[in-house]
């Protein structure tokens, strides 16, 4: 059996099966977001294994939004990880003004139904690459789009990335639980937790400068 098929079972918890690969991506991506929460540089290199099991454990499961989203995730990973390392950069947390998170609300609204369209019929577009229909493409595209703003935000040290991945965490905690990926639900109700604490420990270096 190859290793990286969900069906490739590390061990039960509870009664529930954990592949390699999903409990893989779940471990590093909670480093990875630990470290993100006390604004610490090796976020971005934990953060790329987590994209990689990610991307193969979302394929499987026909979350193909998400999949995606992993490539953009190491994509930015590499800026982030560039931009964090430069002196110019480090330990500088700020905010948006009202009007740019407006139009960033708007821009996830709009591009959450596109993207949606697209991969609720991606497996007619691309039926040799996608056989099987995408499962909850509009919910899927909503993390989707989110998660790639949130990540922008983060990279920039903007406090609103927070804002961003608390909603997204809730979302995916509801997801990935109706997909019966048990672990990586749980993973992402951990995640909810650190992302509130990554609020309150950058709005504290926000307000004493």
């Amino acid at each position: 059996m190859n290793f990286f098929e969900i069906e490739n079972i590390a061990f039960e918890m509870l009664g529930y099966p954990i592949s390699y690969v999903e409990l893989i991506g779940t471990l590093f991506g909670l480093i990875s977001v630990y470290f993100a929460s006390v604004a610490n540089i090796l976020t971005w290199t934990t953060g790329i294994v987590n994209e990689i099991f990610l991307f193969i454990l979302f394929f499987q499961v026909q979350l193909y939004a998400d999949m995606f989203l992993q490539v953009y995730f190491f994509i930015v990973t590499l800026y982030g990880w560039y931009k964090w390392n430069t002196k110019a950069n480090t330990n500088k947390i700020s905010a948006i003004n009202f009007r740019n998170r407006i139009a960033i609300a708007i821009v996830i609204i709009i591009g959450s139904v596109f993207f949606g369209l697209v991969f609720k019929n991606i497996h007619l577009y691309l039926p040799t690459y996608f056989k099987i229909q995408a499962s909850y493409p509009f919910t899927d595209s909503f993390i989707m789009v989110s998660s790639i703003f949130a990540t922008i935000l983060l990279a920039k040290k903007k406090i609103e990335n927070w804002y961003l991945w608390i909603v997204v965490d809730i979302v995916c905690v509801v997801l990935y639980y109706k997909k019966d990926i048990f672990f990586l639900s749980l993973e992402y109700f951990i995640f909810l937790g650190l992302a509130s604490f990554g609020f309150y420990h950058w709005n504290k270096q926000l307000k004493h400068g």
